[in-house]
């Protein structure tokens, strides 16, 4: 098992940047990537960004292209959501989540199924 805890997210203005950070414990070894998701009222569950363990490969998605960065401290099993620009439809409930599958550990994974492990997510609210 792998435990998750998110840093407390915020109430920022538009325009604010924002880091996440996301303490991972247990299991940590087996773990071949890692994500966030987000998730607004009303809707499912969204892919933000993934992380490789092994070499660090990165993927955002489209959205945060240009304006979001993931980031690991594999020392610390630290992982980070580094947010710039912020907007409105930025707000949302924001995981972190961790998977044990090898097939997520070329180029990560984007998908939510593919996630086993999540953090009780943090609230992110960016005020227009």
């Amino acid at each position: 098992q792998v435990q998750l805890v998110e840093s407390a997210g915020g109430v920022v203005q538009a325009g604010d940047s924002l880091r996440l950070s996301c303490q991972a414990s247990g299991r940590t070894m087996s773990v071949y990537a890692m994500a966030w998701f987000r998730q607004a009222p009303g809707q499912s569950r969204e892919f933000v960004a993934s992380i490789t363990t092994v070499d660090g490969r990165t993927s955002i998605g489209g959205f945060g292209k240009g304006r979001f960065t993931i980031s690991r401290e594999k020392s610390m099993n630290t992982l980070y959501l580094q947010m710039n620009a912020l907007k409105a439809t930025d707000t949302g409930t924001y995981y972190c989540a961790a998977t044990h599958r090898d097939y997520c550990a070329a180029y990560g994974c984007s998908g939510a199924a593919d996630y086993s492990f999540w953090g009780q997510g943090t609230q992110v609210t960016v005020s227009s």
